[in-house]
C-alpha cells in the first residue's frame, strides 16, 4: 500500500512538473518602446496584462530620438529587440516602411477610430493626437497670447524655449508645421526676440513652471500634469493648430507577432483610450471623457484645424530641419 501511495505522488508530480513547463512554455515576453510617459504606458501595460495573463510585457521609455539611436545600434548587431513601437516622430514610421522593417496588420477596431492620415494602409495607426500650444507661466504672463506672432513681443524677450528636435519628436513635428505655415521666417523672428532651444518635452514645461521662462511650446499632457500638481501654467492654442499623431507598429520581424498585434488591439480599445483621455491628452476614439478642467479641443476638430504636413517629404528633410532649427536659435 505505501508503494501506491509512493508512486502516485511521484506520478502526481510528474504531471504536475509537465503541465509547469507547459504554462511556462506558452508564456509570451513583448517588448515595447514608446516615448510616452510612464503613469501612462504603466497602465496600459497593466491592463493588457489583466486581459492577457499569458503575455508579459517589458518597455523601455525614452523620447523619440533616443529611441531611434537604440533601434538604430540593435540593428547593427542583426535584431531589434523591440515588438511593438509607440512615439510621436511620424516621419520616422514612414522611414521605416520605406525600409521594410514593419509589419502590415490593421488592428481589428480600426472603423471606430479616428485616421489623421489620408494613405493608410496598415503599417502604422495612429494611438494618439497629441496637441501642443504656447504654455504659460500665468505668474509671469498677465495677457495670455492670441496668436503665434504674440511671441514677437517683448514681454517673450529672451523668455520663450522649444525643445530640441533633435530629442523631441513633437517638438521636431511642430516646427514642421510652424515653418510649413508661417515659413522660416517665423523662427528668425523668434530668435531676434531671444528664444532659446531647451532640451526635451518635459524639461522645457518644467523650466517654464519654475519661472526660467515665461513660456514654451508645450505637449497637452506634460502641461497638465504640472497643472494638476499645482503649477501656475496655462496652455493657450492659438488658430492654427499643432497636432502630431502618435502612431503604433509592430516590427515585421518580431518573433511575437500573435502577441504584438493583441497588444496593438488593446492600445486602440476603449478602456486604453479611456487611459489616455485621463491622462489629458487626445484618443483616437471619440468615446472617451476628460476630467473636467482639461481644455483640449475636441479631436474631430483637431483634425480639421491642425496645419497639414507631407510626412514623406519630411523623412528626407528631418536632418536639414534640425540642422537649420539649432543653428538659427543659436544666432549661427
Amino acid at each position: 500500500m505505501r508503494n501506491k501511495r509512493i508512486a502516485s505522488v511521484l506520478v502526481l508530480a510528474v504531471i504536475l512538473a509537465v503541465a509547469a513547463c507547459g504554462l511556462a512554455s506558452a508564456r509570451e515576453n513583448l517588448i515595447v518602446y514608446t516615448s510616452m510617459k510612464e503613469s501612462l504606458i504603466g497602465d496600459i501595460v497593466d491592463g493588457f496584462e489583466r486581459l492577457h495573463p499569458n503575455i508579459t510585457v517589458d518597455h523601455t521609455t525614452a523620447g523619440a530620438g533616443m529611441l531611434m539611436t537604440k533601434i538604430a545600434a540593435e540593428r547593427e548587431t542583426g535584431r531589434i529587440l523591440a515588438d511593438v513601437l509607440w512615439h510621436s516622430e511620424v516621419p520616422d514610421f514612414y522611414n521605416m516602411r520605406s525600409e521594410g522593417l514593419l509589419l502590415q496588420y490593421k488592428p481589428s477596431v480600426f472603423d471606430e477610430l479616428l485616421n489623421p492620415f489620408d494613405d493608410y494602409d496598415g503599417y502604422f495607426t495612429a494611438a494618439r493626437l497629441g496637441t501642443l500650444g504656447i504654455v504659460i507661466n500665468t505668474n509671469e504672463v498677465k495677457a495670455p497670447p492670441t496668436q503665434w506672432s504674440d511671441l514677437f513681443k517683448p514681454e517673450f524677450k529672451d523668455l520663450f524655449v522649444i525643445a530640441d528636435p533633435s530629442l523631441s519628436g513633437t517638438a521636431f513635428m511642430s516646427i514642421a508645421m510652424l515653418d510649413k505655415q508661417f515659413g522660416w521666417e517665423f523662427f528668425e523672428k523668434l530668435r531676434e526676440n531671444g528664444a532659446r532651444m531647451g532640451r526635451g518635452s518635459s524639461q522645457v514645461v518644467n523650466d517654464t513652471a519654475i519661472g526660467e521662462f515665461a513660456a514654451c511650446l508645450g505637449v497637452d499632457y506634460i502641461v497638465y500634469d504640472q497643472i494638476i500638481k499645482g503649477a501656475s501654467l496655462a496652455l493657450v492654442y492659438p488658430p492654427e493648430l499643432l497636432m502630431s499623431p502618435s502612431p503604433v507598429t509592430i516590427f515585421k520581424d518580431s518573433p511575437n507577432i500573435e502577441a504584438a498585434k493583441k497588444f496593438v488591439d488593446y492600445l486602440l480599445s476603449q478602456e486604453a483610450q479611456q487611459l489616455i483621455a485621463n491622462e489629458a491628452t487626445l484618443s483616437v476614439r471619440l468615446d472617451v471623457t476628460y476630467a473636467e478642467g482639461i481644455m483640449l479641443p475636441p479631436a474631430n476638430e483637431v483634425l480639421e484645424r491642425s496645419i497639414k504636413v507631407n510626412y514623406i517629404e519630411l523623412m528626407d528633410a528631418k536632418e536639414e530641419l534640425v540642422r537649420k532649427f539649432s543653428d538659427t536659435l543659436r544666432g549661427r
